[in-house]
């Protein structure tokens, strides 16, 4: 099947910014169970640079949910928003007979 090109860039930007989070999750739990070192200047600039990417993203996210004591669901809910965003732009795209 033969996609739009811009429904295939816009997947695909989606597509990595979905693993960006993951790469970000998984960090902070080798974080928090002591497995890497943040103190490691390598691994602090990939953090600070993971950060970056996410953290805009999580912050209006965070505001709207209630607090659930020291559980952080905001990066499901964006890994949803995400799902939702492909499947609303291929739908739309369909939809418009663009695709």
């Amino acid at each position: 099947m033969m996609y739009n090109p811009i429904l295939w860039l816009i997947i695909t930007v989606l597509d990595i910014y979905f693993w960006i989070v993951i790469a970000w999750v998984v960090a902070s739990w080798l974080i928090a169970f002591n497995v890497i070192n943040p103190s490691n200047p390598v691994v602090r600039q990939i953090l600070y640079g993971l950060s970056r990417l996410v953290e805009p993203a999580l912050r209006p996210i965070r505001r709207f949910l209630p607090d659930l004591g020291g559980i952080d669901i905001s990066p499901m809910i964006l890994l949803l928003g995400i799902y939702f965003l492909q499947y609303l732009a291929v739908w739309l795209f369909f939809k418009l007979g663009l695709a």
